[in-house]
């Protein structure tokens, strides 16, 4: 075991899979029940975790915090910010739209 590393002492019992903390361990057993639990109060769309309704709220805000050091052009999400970036690095060869 490396140094730093979590010992995954809490098993889905579902598929096995191991997380480090009971709280994660919840969030991913909802992947199988489907439970949504946590609501957004502008649009009523329900996610299973609150992480995922924080991303989701750039939707309402118009917010995008995410800004390419090439191009400038902003996203509303790290990974469709990642993703952008793929055209200036060549991994994807399509034409960046700016």
């Amino acid at each position: 075991r490396g140094a730093g590393r979590r010992e995954k002492r809490y098993k889905c019992s579902e598929c096995g899979k191991g997380f480090t903390t009971s709280s994660y361990l919840l969030a991913h057993q909802r992947s199988h029940t489907g439970e949504t639990p946590v609501l957004c109060g502008a649009c009523g769309k329900s996610f299973a975790v609150v992480s995922n309704l924080a991303r989701h709220r750039h939707v309402h805000t118009g917010e995008k915090p995410f800004r390419c050091g090439e191009c400038g052009r902003q996203y509303s999400q790290r990974a469709h910010l990642t993703t952008h970036q793929q055209v200036h690095t060549g991994e994807r060869p399509y034409v960046c739209g700016k």
